[in-house]
């Protein structure tokens, strides 16, 4: 399908190029397909992800360079490729950064973040983005009235918190006979993730500890309702001081770990109490690994879970609860760049110096 006549044809992105290598570059803008929309960037924000990709050079599953990136987005469509039915020129949308094959034994069991052929896209750092049939038909959803571009564009990010809280059981933990009831939580990292977490949590009446080592992050943290926080110091093994700060010093319910450092998935296995659940959702670098006590796992009958990414249905209770006004997780938003500053606004998520930054595309 061509473009119409008052689209421009080409556009402004950033692509990457090799580790900590960016460049700002005017390229074609894609034509849509059958099955497949053109999405207009309102507003992509930056995540830790995207940190490690710039770092890095890329990323094994998601990407490969040189290649345009950035996954947080929100728009409007710009324009429609032949047969798309579910979305018309001008509509608000969120397009989740995954899209599941539907088929699968994970699919099926509804672990679609497990999918055996999950497909990822790339490029919300650019005018625009051609979003593939598969992301049209599973994974794009209309924007709520009244949710601004920037606040939608966290979708991605706090569905993988939703997905993450899942997997922690918080009913089967309440401490009420039959379950429910305020949890009390210990969460290891006050970077966006983590902070996402405690917003979630809070909202939903639980008691959140926040550890982390930077005092303005702890703030904020504060902030966004964490009933404690514990300035630690970098590079774990500080469970017995963290553990004696919670109730009765006896530890946590549930630990979750936001920080992806080896060492401190050691110290959050360390900190919960008999019976708790322990939920490694920081990914580690590839070819870490950790010492497990097994006494204490064994005899203490700790849950420990690895969790990852989201699902369809995590997006969609993300994007609803984004569109409450009372939750406040737009107070992550630090700033606002055009695409000419991206490698600006990611080296200020490296110095801590902001939480995420909105990108503008238009």
């Amino acid at each position: 399908m061509s473009l119409p006549d008052t689209m421009p044809k080409t556009m402004k992105g950033a692509m990457l190029l090799g580790p900590e290598e960016i460049e700002v570059r005017d390229v074609p803008v894609p034509h849509p397909g059958p099955g497949e929309i053109l999405l207009s960037i309102e507003a992509a924000t930056t995540c830790g992800t995207d940190v490690k990709v710039f770092r890095r050079g890329g990323h094994p599953r998601m990407l490969k360079t040189p290649t345009l990136f950035g996954h947080e987005m929100a728009g409007r469509v710009a324009t429609t490729g032949e047969g798309v039915t579910g979305f018309s020129e001008g509509d608000a949308v969120v397009v989740a950064n995954s899209a599941p094959c539907g088929d699968c034994g994970p699919c099926h069991m509804g672990r679609e973040n497990l999918c055996e052929d999950l497909h990822y896209i790339n490029g919300a750092f650019a005018e625009f983005i051609l979003v593939p049939e598969r992301f049209v038909g599973r994974n794009t959803h209309h924007i709520p009235d009244g949710l601004s571009f920037a606040k939608a564009a966290l979708t991605e990010p706090l569905a993988c918190v939703l997905h993450g809280l899942d997997a922690c059981e918080l009913d089967r933990y309440g401490q009420h006979a039959d379950g429910g009831g305020p949890v009390d939580v210990l969460i290891f990292g006050a970077g966006p993730i983590g902070l996402l977490f405690v917003a979630a949590l809070a909202r939903d009446g639980h008691r959140v500890y926040l550890a982390d080592p930077n005092p303005g992050r702890l703030a904020m943290g504060t902030e966004l309702g964490a009933a404690h926080t514990l300035e630690i110091e970098r590079g774990g093994g500080q469970a017995e001081r963290i553990k004696a700060e919670t109730p009765d010093g006896q530890g946590v319910t549930v630990a979750i770990d936001s920080s992806g450092v080896p060492e401190v998935w050691s110290d959050a296995i360390q900190c919960v109490r008999p019976g708790g659940l322990v939920n490694l959702f920081g990914g580690c670098a590839p070819g870490t690994s950790i010492e497990l006590d097994t006494h204490l796992v064994h005899y203490s009958e700790l849950t420990i879970k690895g969790v990852y990414h989201h699902r369809p249905d995590t997006i969609r209770r993300a994007l609803a609860m984004l569109a409450d006004p009372g939750f406040k997780a737009d107070k992550l938003l630090s700033a606002e760049r055009p695409i000419d500053q991206v490698e600006d606004a990611l080296r200020s998520m490296m110095s801590k110096d902001a939480f995420k930054v909105v990108i503008k595309g238009r």
